[in-house]
C-alpha cells in the first residue's frame, strides 16, 4: 500500500504536509512513554491510544518491518524520587510496580507493542558521552557539579512552539537557579544527594536532566535524524524544544526529527484534570467496569490535534456504539481497506471521520451486504477494535460494576458541593 499518500499536521512548519520518509522503505517514530511515578491517568491514555493508531496505520502503508516505533521509560526523574518519599518505598518498587501498571494498561487499552521501549537508566552512558560532547563545543557549560545547555548557543530556539525567548521565559514555569547564565538554560546533569539514585560521572555522582534522555534514546534507536517525533501538547516546552535544541548542537545536524505531532488536552466535564481538584481518573479505576475498547473508541472521537472532553456522555455513547458493532461481530482475516475508507485517516489521522464511514458501513452491513460487513470488520481491525471476540464482550458486560444510576447521581452532586466549597480532599 506505498501508493497511500499520508499527510500529516506538523508542529514545527505549523501546517499539514505531506509525510515523505527519509528512507523510502524505512519510517522511524520516537514517542515519549510515561514518567513511572504515579498511575497513568485518562490524559496519559490519549496519547498511547493515538500513537498506536499511527503505528497501525503506517504499518498499513509501508508493510510489517518497515516501521520502527520507538516510546521510552523514563525511570530516574525527581518526580520519581519525591513520589517513593512520600510512599515510603523504594524507588525501584516504585518504578516497577508502576511500569508494570503501565503495561497492563497498554494490553487493556488493546495498544501493540513498540519496537523498542527503552529504559532511561539503561542508557546513562550515552547521556554522560552526549553532556560530554557540548561542552566540547561550548553549547554547555558546568557550574557547582550542574551542567546547563546554553540556549543562546542554538539560534533557532523557540521554532516548535513558535515564540522568542522572551516570550518563553514569561509564559512557562521554568527551572529558577542562581547557577544558570540564562534563566532559559536547562540542566543535563545534576549532583545526587547520599540517598538518591546517581551515577559516577566527571562532574561527580548524579543523574541525567529529563530532556537529555530522550534525545540519548531516539539518537540509539533511530539515528541522528528521523522522521515523526510524537506526544502530548504540554511537551512541545520545555521538552521538545530542549531535545532539538540539544541533539542538534551534539550532532551537529540542522533537523532532529523532520515531523512532530501533538495530541491535545483532555478535561473532565469541561475542567482541567488536576490533583487538587481531585478529577484525576486512572486507567487502573475504570478496568472494573468499563471494557478497554469503550475508553479506546471515547478517545478517537475527537480529532487528536482538537481538545477531548472526558464525561459519562462520552462514555456511553461509545459503549452503545460497541454493543451494536459487535452484533455484526465475526472472526476475519481480511485487512485489504479501500481508499475511500482510509482516506479520512490519512488525511492527518482524521479518526472521527474515519468511524462516521465505519457507522456507513455498519448500516449496510446489518442490511445484509457481505462485501460492506467484511470492509466494516476489517476497518474496525485497523483502528484496534472488534479484535476481542463476541463471548468476551458479552461477558464483560455481565460482570461490569453493579452501581445504580441514583447512587450515581448521587455522588456527582456531592462532589459539585464539595467543589463549591472547596472541600478538595472529599
Amino acid at each position: 500500500m506505498t501508493n497511500k499518500q499520508l499527510n500529516i499536521f506538523n508542529t514545527l512548519s505549523g501546517k499539514k504536509e505531506k509525510f515523505v520518509p527519509i528512507h523510502k522503505s524505512k519510517v522511524g517514530v520516537y514517542v515519549c512513554g510515561p514518567t513511572v511515578y504515579d498511575f497513568p491517568h485518562i490524559g496519559n491514555a490519549r496519547p498511547l491510544v493515538v500513537f498506536d493508531v499511527l503505528y497501525r496505520l503506517l504499518l498499513k502503508i509501508f508493510g510489517k518491518g518497515k516501521v520502527t516505533y520507538v516510546r521510552n521509560i523514563t525511570d530516574i526523574d525527581d518526580k520519581i524520587i519525591d513520589s517513593s518519599k512520600k510512599k515510603k518505598t523504594s524507588i525501584d518498587k516504585l518504578t516497577s510496580s508502576i511500569t508494570k501498571s503501565f503495561h497492563d494498561d497498554c494490553k487493556y487499552l488493546n495498544c501493540l507493542k513498540p519496537s523498542f521501549e527503552p529504559k532511561a537508566t539503561e542508557h546513562i552512558k550515552g547521556m554522560i558521552a552526549m553532556t560530554e560532547n557540548l561542552l566540547k563545543n561550548k553549547y554547555a557549560y558546568e557550574k557547582d557539579k550542574h551542567v546547563y545547555f546554553s540556549v543562546n548557543s542554538f539560534k533557532n530556539y523557540g521554532k516548535l512552539s513558535k515564540k522568542n525567548p522572551e516570550e518563553l521565559v514569561a509564559g512557562a514555569r521554568v527551572e529558577v537557579s542562581k547557577l544558570k547564565k540564562d534563566p532559559l538554560d536547562f540542566v543535563l546533569w545534576k549532583p545526587s544527594l547520599a540517598n538518591d539514585p546517581g551515577w559516577d560521572s566527571p562532574w561527580g555522582r548524579g543523574r541525567p536532566g529529563w530532556h537529555l534522555e530522550c534525545s540519548v534514546m531516539s539518537e540509539k534507536f533511530l539515528g541522528k535524524n528521523f522522521d515523526i517525533h510524537g506526544g502530548g501538547l504540554d511537551l512541545v516546552f520545555p521538552h521538545h524544544e530542549n531535545e532539538i535544541a540539544q541533539s542538534c548542537c551534539a550532532n551537529k545536524v540542522d533537523k532532529f526529527a523532520n515531523y512532530w505531532l501533538h495530541n491535545g488536552y483532555v478535561t473532565f466535564n469541561k475542567e482541567k484534570m488536576s490533583k487538587s481538584l481531585g478529577n484525576i481518573i486512572t486507567i487502573e479505576k475504570m478496568k472494573g467496569s468499563i471494557n478497554g475498547q469503550v475508553i479506546r473508541l471515547a478517545l478517537l472521537n475527537a480529532h487528536y490535534k482538537q481538545p477531548l472532553d472526558w464525561n459519562e456522555n462520552l462514555i456511553n455513547e461509545s459503549q452503545n456504539t460497541l454493543d451494536k458493532w459487535y452484533t455484526q461481530f465475526e472472526k476475519t482475516n481480511q485487512d485489504d481497506l479501500d481508499e475511500d475508507l482510509l482516506q479520512p485517516l490519512l488525511e492527518d489521522i482524521n479518526t472521527p471521520g474515519y468511524i462516521s464511514k465505519l457507522h456507513l458501513l455498519y448500516d449496510k452491513a446489518s442490511k445484509g451486504d457481505k462485501s460492506s460487513k467484511k470492509l466494516f470488520l476489517a476497518g474496525c481491525k485497523l483502528i484496534g477494535l472488534l479484535e476481542e471476540d463476541l463471548e468476551t464482550w458479552k461477558k464483560f458486560k455481565k460482570t461490569k460494576s453493579k452501581i445504580d444510576e441514583k447512587t450515581i447521581k448521587i455522588k456527582i452532586k456531592d462532589r459539585e458541593n464539595a467543589r463549591k466549597k472547596g472541600d478538595y480532599k472529599l
